[in-house]
């Protein structure tokens, strides 16, 4: 259990540094700071899937909170205005745990009450309870509720208009709102005493996180109606606000089947503190795309990508056992191979999907690997899966898109100027940060990973020819990569080669030539280049994205767009690469216990920073320079993912 006491709880500034993460299963989401005060224009109470798992719009923002105590108030939110935290009902709470959901205590006047949060899984639902823990005898105690809300697309802001309806329609507990036509309803379920209309704006929220982006960071929201309870009358006060009609009665219910199913994930895992955390994390991931399942890269504001799902996958799902919903991803993305390519991403707005990646690919072929290792599930290989797979190799021989190709020394090939199609792709208007064109090192070692699956698969179902062809392929890859990409004056891999140039730039690309399962190296330069990454980019919280000592290096993530996506692969720590360069170092040390005991230290260095961010998550980078503050995404799905991985199944 996370939890804080005052001490935290009633530090401002300690308590905006941690946030809270509630998600749906659908690719909504709940999210805040632990004092209830919005940092973000994504934190708010219900962030609904419209088009799961996209067309993502924040509905409710949140509720504030007044207890009245023998006619005397105290307002529990709290609020950034401009130069004021208004009011600063922080000040009043207690304790803050998540048990297994978030759960605030406040304790004012003599009366301690206690508020939870969750979402129901498989809906835009978000349950708000509160429970009378203590009062002083004949104390007359209330609490108000107004619901703030804003009605708008995640990635936005919301600032006072005429055109939003500020009608409030009642019926049998429950109070039903449309702000805006083209938007849905929304339905408020509530046990409260009285509800009184109300049809005001609460104007001038500042997010101080979006403020240090260089993004829009003010808002106004609209309230439509207070909720009133008795709390001598009521001691268990719920609010339901969702998109389809509940009951303040079915919370209950909804609470005890969300409890259930958290527990479940956690059957047969285990005391490990870390691994049930992050089995915990890694569901707040897995979404559901039609039919199927998908993976939201990140939260708050990534959809679902082809490279992070193929990469988080065997974490998410392998590691915990969950290998029905490894089968459905394969097969939602086998659905959107086109010219030989995986999708890159598939835009929020539900457009067509991005063709502009050279790797996320090349992880399918590998998540199909890891699967087997798990499952040895060929037959579904078989049927669904290895048709598909030849065409792309097939693709990738002929020529697609952005000049991915076969070059005539069996090595891979892709780019061109303007598009960045590795993972290391960040891009400000024309300029791309790390073109990477010609090969990239990582992309290489996956391109041999893959041709190596399929040798095997060929041979596995009697596919002859293919088996003999993928066998020569892959070897005449391995000969020219160990001719062109050993440095030696380095130690290491070369990140980029193309044609007479060699990329010397110092970056963990290389170390996925080691951690792969099918690798192109000899033991000895295995241990060289983890060697040379270990010197150069390890950090408690991962690797960094390029060495300290290159003249290119920028130590901290900070400062406008521009200035952040410059610094994005510019020596910014990752924290998934924890996972392949533990998986590195333990093959390069032939899985000694000397090195599985390093690998347990360094994992166990992830243990705080569970409580430090986005609390029971992993975010997605850090700053180079120590001490390495989290930045990003708070929650990222294959920094979850590859930190479980290794923590179950190589430590």
């Amino acid at each position: 259990m996370i939890q804080f006491d005052e001490t935290i709880c009633s530090n401002l500034n300690e308590a905006l540094r941690r946030e809270w993460l509630e998600t749906n299963g659908l690719g909504g989401f709940a999210s805040s700071t632990i004092t209830g005060l919005n940092t973000r224009r994504y934190h708010g109470l219900l962030t609904a899937a419209t088009r799961p798992p996209v067309g993502r719009m924040a509905l409710l923002e949140k509720l504030e909170e007044t207890l009245v105590v023998n006619g005397e108030r105290f307002d529990l939110s709290a609020n950034q205005y401009s130069g004021a935290v208004h009011p600063q009902g922080y000040r009043y709470l207690k304790a803050f745990r998540l048990a297994p959901f978030p759960i605030f205590v406040y304790e004012v006047a003599g009366v301690e009450i206690e508020k939870s949060v969750f979402m129901v899984h498989g809906e835009n639902t978000t349950v708000v309870q509160y429970k009378l823990i203590q009062k002083p005898e004949e104390a007359d105690c209330r609490l108000e509720i107004h619901p703030l809300v804003a009605f708008r697309d995640y990635h936005g802001t919301a600032h006072e208009n005429d055109a939003l309806s500020n009608h409030v329609e009642t019926l049998d507990g429950v109070a039903t709102i449309q702000p805006y036509a083209d938007l849905p309803e929304l339905h408020f379920a509530h046990n409260a005493a009285e509800l009184a209309v109300t049809g005001y704006w609460y104007r001038n929220f500042e997010y101080a996180v979006e403020r240090e982006r260089g993004l829009d960071f003010t808002e106004d929201l609209f309230n439509h109606f207070a909720l009133k309870f008795d709390l001598s009358a009521n001691e268990q006060p719920t609010v339901i606000a969702s998109t389809e009609i509940r009951a303040a009665g079915d919370a209950d219910a909804l609470r005890q089947a969300e409890i259930e199913r958290r527990e479940n994930l956690l059957s047969g895992v285990g005391q490990d503190e870390l691994i049930r955390t992050l089995t915990l994390a890694a569901d707040r991931f897995i979404v559901g795309r039609g039919e199927q399942k998908t993976v939201i890269a990140g939260y708050h504001w990534f959809c679902d990508w082809g490279r992070d799902t193929m990469i988080a996958l065997p974490g998410l799902t392998l590691t915990t056992g969950r290998h029905d919903i490894a089968r459905s991803i394969l097969l939602e993305f086998v659905r959107h191979v086109d010219h030989g390519m995986l999708p890159n991403r598939f835009p929020d707005a539900g457009e067509e999907p991005e063709y502009n990646t050279v790797d996320a690919t090349l992880w399918y072929f590998e998540a199909v690997r890891a699967l087997i290792q798990h499952t040895e599930d060929y037959e579904f290989v078989r049927r669904h899966l290895y048709d598909t797979l030849v065409d792309i190799l097939h693709w990738h021989e002929k020529g697609t898109r952005y000049r991915i190709h076969v070059d005539s020394d069996g090595l891979l090939f892709a780019g061109e100027p303007g598009v960045q199609l590795t993972w290391m792709d960040a891009k400000i208007g024309d300029w791309v940060v790390t073109p990477r064109i010609g090969k990239p090192v990582e992309i290489q070692a996956l391109w041999f990973n893959a041709l190596s699956v399929m040798e095997i698969l060929a041979g596995k179902f009697n596919d002859s020819a293919n088996a003999e062809r993928f066998a020569a392929m892959a070897e005449k890859a391995k000969e020219s990569f160990n001719q062109q990409f050993w440095n030696e004056a380095a130690g290491c891999l070369y990140d980029v080669v193309d044609g007479e140039m060699r990329d010397g730039s110092i970056r963990p690309n290389q170390i996925l030539a080691v951690s792969l399962h099918h690798s192109m190296l000899d033991q000895e330069r295995a241990r060289q280049i983890v060697a040379v990454v270990e010197r150069e980019l390890l950090t408690p919280a991962g690797l960094r994205s390029l060495s300290p000592n290159d003249s290119q290096y920028i130590g901290i993530y900070q400062g406008d767009m521009r200035s952040r996506d410059g610094a994005y692969h510019q020596g910014t720590v990752w924290g998934w690469l924890i996972g392949p360069f533990i998986t590195a170092y333990l093959k390069a040390n032939s899985k000694s216990d000397a090195a599985r005991e390093q690998a347990q230290r360094w994992v166990d260095g992830f243990l705080p920073h569970l409580r430090e961010a986005c609390l029971g998550q992993v975010s997605e980078i850090f700053d180079g320079n120590a001490p390495h503050a989290p930045r990003g995404c708070a929650a990222q799905a294959w920094s979850v993912s590859e930190l479980l991985r290794v923590a179950v199944e190589e430590i």
